[in-house]
């Protein structure tokens, strides 16, 4: 079990850094913390609409797979499977 805990916990480093990455390519709707940092700039710039929805898409999954591991963890920690 502890070989498939340590699995699990590089599997959520790197499902984090990768969703960090994702979310960051989404297009800012404008406002807030998105035009403080350019957002404004780039989102006068014409994305495609099935570039977007391919990215919505692979972070909602690469979310779910993250979920996933977060309460496989702490399955892991409550019951002491460890």
């Amino acid at each position: 079990m502890a070989a498939l805990q340590t699995a699990l916990l590089v599997l959520l480093a790197i499902t984090s850094v990768l969703l960090i990455m994702l979310i960051l390519l989404h297009k800012g709707r404008g406002g807030g913390v998105a035009d403080m940092f350019g957002g404004g700039v780039t989102s006068t710039m014409s994305s495609s609409g099935v570039a977007e929805k391919n990215l919505n898409r692979i972070t909602v999954a690469l979310a779910l797979v993250w979920l996933l591991v977060i309460v496989t963890l702490g399955l892991f920690t409550r019951f002491g499977w460890a």
